[in-house]
């Protein structure tokens, strides 16, 4: 798992838009900026869609003004998903969404858990990493079942 002082991997994945999926790069996105990305297993399940992404819109005004350029969210999957979630909770053009659909960022980042019980697959953990010019300054990732260290509230107490 990434660790803090570590560099953020570089992988081009999806980002989704008001237009679909546009490839991006995380390291290149988030480089030179003070970034919260929080990971979560899917779009459209019920911890995610109930709390984590809509406490990260509602309390995005409040990191922005302490600092943070980016909140960025990642999971395992496509960008018409995301893009479809993001609009659900008007977090599109707010909220960075990461489309994972291969769990190749999710994975280079060490954050990877196997839901296959679950029938949901190759899913990213739960979690909240800080990143300042690209290089990982807090790590939080969640238990298994918990909604804890990777709330919106959560981070912007951490942040201060």
């Amino acid at each position: 798992m990434i660790e803090v002082g570590q560099k953020i991997p570089s992988v081009t994945i999806k980002q989704a838009t008001a237009e679909g999926g546009a490839d991006v790069n995380p390291a290149e996105l988030f480089a030179g900026k003070k970034v919260i990305m929080f990971s979560l297993p899917g779009a459209f399940t019920p911890t995610c869609s109930q709390k984590h992404l809509p406490g990260y819109v509602a309390e995005l005004s409040n990191l922005k003004a302490k600092g943070v350029d980016i909140v960025a969210c990642l999971s395992v999957n496509d960008a018409w998903v995301m893009k479809s979630w993001a609009e659900q909770h008007d977090a599109l053009g707010k909220i960075v969404m990461l489309a994972d659909g291969n769990g190749d960022f999710t994975k280079a980042l060490g954050i990877e858990v196997d839901l296959a019980k679950a029938q949901m697959g190759l899913r990213a953990r739960r979690g909240v990493i800080v990143f300042e010019n690209g290089v990982a300054k807090s790590v939080d990732m969640e238990e298994p079942g918990k909604f804890e260290v990777s709330s919106a509230e959560a981070c912007s107490r951490k942040l201060g």
